[in-house]
């Protein structure tokens, strides 16, 4: 059996919603359904059976070279199914080749223009970049296609927090959270907008809220470390941060805070008091 399509959680920068998939019926010639006719036909659709599962098993694993060099393998085969485009430039993307990745995710939009996959996975790549207006109208264009895409709705508020259009953004997140409520990134991002606006103590219930459902989700605990410290609430604060410390190092790099996790300035920099006084 084919696996099922995943969405993953992108931490090659922003932590993007980001989309590997394994067939879409628009645009795709599905080898299983094939009807063999020779003996080279029988054997190009064993290759290209043992070629996706490799594909998609190295891209589970991480291993981002081989992966594309397998989705290249694939697409002398099958050089119309856009499911094959868009999940090669997502490994591409995460090995930071964004032009070769988007210059993918817009092949695979030329194949199957109705999908939702490559545009947010397009968008994703241009943030990356700070292309912001570009990020912005492809999540746009996700969520025409359909209206109940969080993650579109979750990645279009971090594109308009990248342009400091914080209502905006609180917006999109909160929308985000409420059509999907296990989307707890979503409820993270809106918490950290509203600390940016100074709404602090409703920052801090959403905050508190998702470290009770998600004890282990370090950017939560983080971000609520940085918001009770502020707050003059300092022994909560320490706690909470013994809980981050064990769970991900990251969060004692500013500089990944600031611009590989990308937290809004205003709570960026009440966790950058919190580490000078605790260092």
């Amino acid at each position: 059996m084919p696996p099922a399509p995943m969405r993953l959680i992108w931490s090659l920068c922003l932590i993007l919603a980001m989309v590997l998939t394994y067939s879409w019926p628009t645009g795709a010639i599905a080898a299983e359904s094939t009807t063999p006719t020779t003996a080279d036909t029988e054997i190009d659709i064993q290759a290209i059976s043992e070629l996706r599962e490799k594909a998609f098993m190295t891209s589970q694993l991480g291993d981002y070279a081989a992966a594309g060099d397998y989705w290249t393998q694939l697409l002398d085969y099958l050089p119309d199914e856009a499911a094959i485009w868009s999940n090669r430039g997502l490994v591409r993307a995460s090995q930071y080749q964004l032009d070769a990745a988007i210059a993918d995710y817009t092949q695979a939009i030329t194949l199957a223009p109705t999908e939702v996959d490559p545009y947010l996975n397009r968008g994703a790549a241009y943030e990356v970049k700070g292309e912001w207006d570009a990020a912005i109208a492809d999540y746009n264009q996700a969520l025409a296609l359909n209206p109940q895409e969080a993650g579109a709705l979750n990645n279009r508020g971090n594109a308009e927090a990248g342009q400091r259009e914080w209502a905006a953004a609180i917006a999109d997140y909160q929308a985000a959270a409420d059509l999907d409520p296990n989307f707890a990134l979503a409820r993270v991002n809106y918490g950290l907008a509203l600390y940016q606006v100074d709404e602090v103590q409703e920052s801090i219930r959403v905050l508190r809220a998702v470290v009770r459902k998600y004890p282990n989700f370090p950017d939560a605990r983080a971000a609520l470390t940085a918001a009770l410290w502020a707050d003059q609430r300092r022994g909560e604060a320490e706690s909470q941060w013994v809980a981050v410390s064990g769970l991900d190092q990251r969060y004692k790099d500013l500089d990944w805070v600031r611009t590989i996790r990308r937290w809004p300035p205003k709570v960026a920099d009440a966790l950058e008091q919190f580490l000078t006084l605790e260092g």
